[in-house]
């Protein structure tokens, strides 16, 4: 793991992480039969949602590595959250591929031309978030630390 750790360094990951969620979010409005893109779909908006707390969470992890700080409570509320919104990742992979497959199953109708490769361009990237998103915890554990609040006042270190 460490020779993954200076090949992916912590803020290459955390820039990547941003990258996929933003593609993401790009791509939960847009309509892989119809070549459209839809924003009046609640339905839409629920990745978008919950990609602001991974949002808030990379943000919190470049905080605490950049400001060398201890890990508080709130940021394992925080993680503790994204481990809840991670089963909502794996859903999406499996989504993902049935629409994928489908192609078969629409394939009287027409289907745009750009159907494949942004229907494989979203099962990329969702397969990608989930490993980004492990390995974000990974480096939070050997950069921030571990949870320990049994002795947290004992650690805090006012003067710092």
């Amino acid at each position: 793991m460490n020779t993954l750790s200076k090949i992916i360094t912590w803020k290459r990951n955390i820039l990547a992480s941003i990258a996929v969620l933003v593609s993401l979010i790009v791509l939960s409005f847009y309509g892989v039969y119809t070549n459209q893109f839809y924003f009046l779909k609640a339905d839409n908006y629920i990745f978008p949602a919950l990609a602001s707390i991974h949002f808030l969470y990379l943000y919190v992890v470049w905080f605490k590595i950049t400001e060398d700080e201890l890990p508080d409570p709130k940021i394992r509320n925080i993680e503790y959250t994204l481990y809840a919104i991670m089963v909502v990742y794996v859903f999406k992979i499996y989504d993902s591929i049935t629409v994928l497959n489908s192609i078969d199953v629409y394939g009287q109708h027409v289907i745009p031309s750009t159907f494949k490769p942004i229907a494989t361009l979203s099962v990329v990237l969702y397969s990608i978030l989930p490993v980004l998103t492990l390995y974000t915890f990974w480096l939070r554990k050997r950069f921030v630390g571990v949870y320990n609040f049994e002795n947290y006042n004992d650690n805090l270190n006012i003067w710092h």
